[in-house]
């Protein structure tokens, strides 16, 4: 007789199906964010064309979708130019090529972070997190000195507001679980193209007063063994290309 899955073996499963989902949420998030930009569309267009809300178009967009009916992707999808089935292979930001760039972002810090003596854990789940489990894009332990740093890589900013209280929010949730004897703080690393340096100059009190910490001491902190990482959040970029690290200067 065939043996029966275990209850352990079955939430396995189904937290590996919740986590695919999440991602391909992601993706389909991107990709209908990528392209309603590039045609010049608003929200608030789409969600008409599509006939949903403006706030679930947004939903849609910050990758909060993994439940969403496949007649409500595929009318926004329409509303883009996009066919469902292109969601996930053809559409900028779902095909490989930009998760690609990600990718290459978190490989290039991996790699710097080598050299400070971090151990990197890329995608890092966040524990307990509900039924959207959400992730850090990379978690840097360095035990030596108890030290851990939440690192979030964006590419594209479209709500600022989010992005820092989603950095804050795994920060807060990384402290809780492993309590005060690490020192745990976050890292913004933002994509170094022309429309995120103007935004980034636009908001320069708003971001030096959010991340603190010096640019260029993150960064040594991250490639030195022997350098402290900052007592603050801290804020960098990444270059275009995703090759390196460039600290960020407000003044």
């Amino acid at each position: 007789m065939e043996a029966r899955p275990t209850r352990n073996r079955a939430s396995r499963q189904q937290l590996a199906a919740r986590e695919r989902a999440a991602y391909l949420a992601h993706r389909v998030g991107i990709a209908l964010r990528e392209t309603r930009v590039a045609a010049g569309l608003t929200q608030a267009e789409v969600a008409h064309r599509a006939g949903v809300s403006q706030t679930e178009v947004s939903r849609l967009e910050r990758g909060r979708g993994a439940r969403s009916d496949l007649e409500i992707l595929a009318a926004c999808g329409a509303a883009v130019g996009l066919r469902l089935a292109t969601f996930y292979e053809h559409a900028p930001g779902a095909s490989q090529p930009r998760d690609i760039e990600h990718l290459r972002r978190q490989s290039l810090l991996v790699g710097i972070a080598a050299h400070g003596g971090w151990h990197a854990a890329p995608e890092s789940p966040i524990a307990n997190d509900g039924l959207r489990p959400r992730s850090i894009d990379v978690l840097l332990t360095r035990a030596t000195t108890r030290e851990v740093a939440v690192v979030e890589i964006w590419d594209l900013l479209l709500d600022g507001g989010e992005a820092m209280r989603s950095l804050d929010a795994k920060v807060l949730a990384t402290r809780a679980r492993l309590g005060s004897e690490w020192r745990i703080e976050g890292l913004f690393l933002f994509r170094r193209t022309s429309r995120n340096r103007a935004l980034v100059k636009t908001l320069a009190p708003l971001i030096e007063a959010r991340f603190p910490a010096s640019s260029i001491t993150w960064l040594k902190a991250l490639s030195m063994t022997d350098a402290s990482m900052p007592e603050a959040a801290g804020f960098a970029w990444t270059s275009v290309a995703g090759d390196r690290l460039i600290a960020a200067r407000f003044q």
